[in-house]
């Protein structure tokens, strides 16, 4: 059963927005924070947002003023909200979850569970 699964992703143009889920239902309880990730080929993956605890979030600067990160507990669903979109946004998106959440927001290493992606495509 695949744990965390994202969805909205899409391709738009430049200025445009998309919103993507990540439906959470079969994660274990105890989850303490998740993110988004990104990576286009050839790449690092990359931290673009986080949320931890249901409230604090984080931005990379990239994004900051941009993208929206937020959660729905009673839907166990987290959301990106992306506006303003560049051709730069182009990527694999990932949904990630962590239990212990101590450590830094972009290491990998904080999240015990991945989704699959979900593709977004910004032409210019």
């Amino acid at each position: 059963v695949q744990q965390l699964v994202e969805s909205g992703g899409g391709s738009v143009q430049g200025g445009g927005s998309l919103r993507l889920s990540c439906a959470a239902s079969a994660v274990p309880h105890g989850i303490r924070c998740m993110a988004w990730f990104r990576q286009t080929p050839g790449k690092e993956r990359e931290g673009v947002a986080a949320i931890y605890r249901g409230q604090t979030t984080h931005y990379a600067d990239s994004v900051e003023g941009r993208f929206t990160i937020s959660q729905d507990n009673a839907k166990l669903t987290m959301y990106l909200q992306m506006n303003s979109l560049s051709p730069e946004d182009t990527a694999m998106y990932y949904c990630a979850a962590g239990r212990l959440c101590r450590g830094w927001w972009k290491a990998l290493g904080e999240y015990d569970y991945w989704g699959r992606g979900t593709q977004v495509t910004v032409s210019s």
